[in-house]
This record gives structure tokens, C-alpha cells and sequence, in this order.
């Protein structure tokens, strides 16, 4: 098999995830986030890079990169997009399978000052309990997660069976699950995160896809406008100090 043919399912993904506007659109407001919540020479961890259009983002501008992924393909695909920052060492490509990222005793670029997740990788995730232990140990003391997932209020799927067939369990549980083409694919509402996310984490601020902050009894009717949410998590005890020199 030819270089070229082991590139192409990475470059049609990487095609077909920028084919529509809205979606070319926040995936630029969250790598935007992700740049203002950061400084130039913070070490990233880009968690389900996929092909790698983020990591180049933010190696472009100044931070350093590790980009894990759990497909190969996307991985092949996203040394040759970042090639100029892998060999500078600005990007770090990293594939293994999700039992081993979990598991991992050496991690390339050690702590990380942030763990961004853009294009929603955790919405493929069924426990997400030993993925936020697993953050906390790879986050430097005052680090922070930032991950865009699916909105499970987006009214845009209301046209699909599945969107009615759940949403009481929605309501009642706060999650629930569709089968997906490889895994089940989770919506889940911001306080379900919230509570995943214990005792690690704490939810500190949830946007809209558009970056509309969502807060208070009425937060879904922003939500349901976007097919994404953007979802803040600060690491549990993190000391106002800590916080403050972050933002110096």
C-alpha cells in the first residue's frame, strides 16, 4: 500500500470535518478559547486530534503540542499536516490505543498546562470517570480542560427518531446513549459533566458553541442553537493563587 493510499481516510476526515461553515466556525471560536486560555510556550495536550487541523493552530501560534489519537490513519495524516512543527519538536504526534493512554506510565511533554478536546471526543467515551482521573495526573497544578462536545439540546437533531425516543431519559438521567458507526455516541447535559467530572474536576464555565456563556434554569434555550458546547473544567482545590498566576 502506497504512502498516499494509507493518507487518504485522514485527508477525506480532515475534508469532510471542514466541509460546512458552521462547523468551520466553531471549531475556530475553540481553538480561539483555547489560545486566550494559554501562553505562548505552554505544552497542550490535543486529546482526539484526529488529523491534526488544532494541534497546527496552535502551533502556529507558539504553543507546543502533543496530539493524541487513537486512529492510525488520523495519526499518519496528521505527521504530514504538522510536519514543519514536528520536526521543530512543536507538535508531538502520539497514537495508542485508549486503554493504553489511560495506562501510560511516560507521557511525551510531560504536564500539561492545558487538555483541549475539540470536534467532541468525549461524546464517544462510555465512562468518562477514569478519563478525568487519568487528566488530572497529566495537568501541571493550575491546569485546565477545555472540551467541545455535543449539545444534547441542539434543535437541529430534533428531526431524528432517536432525538424523541431519549429525551425522557434525558430528563431523568441526564445522558444517554445512540449507537454511533464504531462506538455509541453520548449526549450529555453540563450538570452530568459536572458530576463525571468529581472529584478531579469542577465545571467552572459552559458556552455555547458560538461562545454565548450558559448559566441559570433557562441555559438549554442557548444550547439548543448550537450543535456544540464549549465545557471549562478547573482542577478541584485549586488554590486562588494558582489560578491567578495563570492568568498573569
Amino acid at each position: 500500500m502506497s504512502a498516499a493510499t494509507r493518507l487518504e481516510p485522514g485527508a477525506e476526515y480532515a475534508a469532510a470535518i471542514c466541509a460546512a461553515e458552521s462547523d468551520r466556525r466553531c471549531r475556530a471560536t475553540f481553538q480561539q478559547l483555547v489560545l486566550e486560555l494559554t501562553r505562548s510556550g505552554d505544552t497542550l495536550l490535543d486529546f482526539g486530534a484526529g488529523p491534526g487541523l488544532d494541534a497546527h493552530c496552535y502551533a502556529a501560534h507558539g504553543r507546543r503540542v502533543v496530539a493524541y489519537d487513537v486512529d492510525a490513519d488520523m495519526s499518519r495524516y496528521q505527521e504530514t499536516y504538522c510536519c514543519e512543527f514536528v520536526a521543530t519538536g512543536s507538535v508531538t504526534p502520539w497514537h495508542a490505543a485508549y486503554r493504553q493512554f489511560l495506562d501510560a506510565g511516560e507521557v511525551p511533554g510531560g504536564s500539561f498546562a492545558l487538555i483541549a478536546a475539540n470536534f467532541a471526543p468525549l461524546n464517544l467515551i462510555d465512562d468518562l470517570t477514569d478519563l478525568f482521573r487519568r487528566f488530572a495526573t497529566l495537568l501541571a497544578p493550575d491546569g485546565l480542560v477545555l472540551a467541545s462536545v455535543l449539545s444534547p439540546y441542539y434543535a437541529g437533531d430534533a428531526r431524528y427518531g432517536w432525538w424523541w425516543r431519549n429525551a425522557a431519559r434525558l430528563c431523568a438521567h441526564g445522558c444517554y446513549a445512540v449507537p454511533g458507526a464504531s462506538s455509541n455516541i453520548w449526549r450529555r447535559t453540563p450538570a452530568d459533566f459536572a458530576r463525571v467530572c468529581v472529584p478531579h474536576f469542577q465545571l467552572a464555565q459552559a458556552w455555547a458553541g458560538n461562545r454565548t456563556e450558559v448559566r441559570g434554569r433557562v441555559s438549554w434555550v442557548r444550547l439548543a442553537r448550537c450543535r456544540y458546547m464549549f465545557l471549562l473544567f478547573r482542577r478541584a482545590g485549586a488554590s486562588p493563587q494558582e489560578r491567578a498566576a495563570r492568568r498573569a
